[in-house]
């Protein structure tokens, strides 16, 4: 018969109050990200920024620079980025539908935010976290602009194009082919130039899941 695994409640007592000082000792992002705008080092890590972002961090915005001065915090409205502007002819912006502000920070200008995406005219379906919003980078749309924003159609995605593969994997997908029964021996493989995957944040968070799913929870 195994033995019964006794309950230690003062060690694990002492686990939770490390975790719970371990949690309340990490700085708040109001430190992490603060900026000696004269020197442009951050206070916290004495880091500096690189040469080619003073002229953004003096020109442009932080997204919560922009939502401290709004009615709701912004709610509502659509945010794009000067990157976006520059690099791509299609619209891209997020339209905030939450936004969670750190009350400690000075002017209230950090925080979190949460809205809907629409990256080159597609706009996604689900609302997720706004990333970036420390960077000077953000603008605000004038209402007056929301709709022609909105009614950009996206460019038609180009054709996928196919190259062959290299002469001994291609040899071995024939192999594979005749033996599992499936499509004709002869017919031959090519492999298309397209990267259907998103390294994002969210792609290995649903990696991470499905590991942990597998595996089980430790015990």
């Amino acid at each position: 018969m195994a033995k019964k695994k006794r309950l230690r409640l003062i060690a694990e007592m002492a686990r939770k109050i490390r975790a719970y000082r371990e949690l309340k000792s990490r700085p708040r992002e109001s430190q992490k990200y603060s900026l000696d705008y004269e020197t442009m080092r951050r206070p916290l890590t004495g880091k500096m920024l690189p040469v080619l972002a003073w002229q953004d961090v003096r020109r442009e915005s932080r997204l919560f620079s922009l939502l401290a001065g709004m009615r709701m915090f912004g709610v509502g409205r659509m945010f794009t980025r000067k990157s976006w502007l520059e690099e791509q002819p299609e619209p891209s912006y997020w339209q905030v539908t939450k936004v969670k502000v750190d009350y400690t920070a000075e002017n209230m200008d950090h925080g979190r935010a949460w809205g809907i995406l629409t990256y080159k005219g597609k706009q996604e379906s689900e609302v997720k976290e706004m990333e970036k919003v420390m960077y000077h980078d953000w603008r605000l749309i004038p209402k007056d602009m929301e709709q022609q924003f909105r009614d950009v159609q996206p460019l038609p995605e180009p054709p996928v194009r196919y190259v062959p593969y290299p002469p001994l994997l291609r040899a071995m997908l024939l192999a594979q082919r005749g033996r599992a029964g499936g499509r004709a021996a002869t017919e031959e493989p090519a492999l298309p130039l397209k990267r259907d995957v998103v390294f994002n944040k969210d792609y290995f968070r649903r990696q991470e899941q499905e590991s942990q799913r597998k595996e089980g929870t430790a015990v």
